[in-house]
């Protein structure tokens, strides 16, 4: 199972989430990938499960790599929106809409860290079924 490609949207934290969800799908589905992968009986002598084991293994650690360096590159395009937006805010006292602004940064930021988090937790439950 491939991850999509292309550059990850960060300003948007629901597209963020959904592609997320899309390259977790792998992980999710971990079991059938398995049960997919090492052959029954009847079909060990057509395919090598050395072999489907290991492409599985790859697959997951691309995945894993893949997302972790998405999310880490969010978390720095949206801590350094957060760093603009608070430079411009104690040069504007009372502007209502930049506060406004800088607080729906902040929590996007503080969302994007957490799912630093669930990445973690996503790949240690992978690896323990996988090992």
């Amino acid at each position: 199972m491939a991850a999509p490609s292309g550059a990850a949207s960060c300003e948007d934290f629901a597209e963020f989430q959904e592609l997320l969800r899309v390259m977790r799908t792998i992980d999710d589905r971990i079991v059938h990938e398995l049960n997919t992968t090492i052959p029954t009986a009847s079909f060990v002598g057509k395919v090598d499960p050395g072999v489907t084991c290991k492409e599985l293994y790859e697959s997951l650690m691309d995945a894993h790599t893949s997302r972790e360096r998405i999310i880490k590159n969010c978390i720095s395009q949206t801590s350094a929106v957060v760093k603009t937006l608070k430079e411009e805010r104690e040069k504007a006292d009372e502007d209502a809409a930049l506060l406004k602004q800088l607080r729906k940064e902040q929590t996007k930021l503080k969302l994007m860290q957490s799912e630093l988090n669930v990445e973690e937790v996503v790949n240690d439950r992978s690896w323990k079924v996988l090992s």
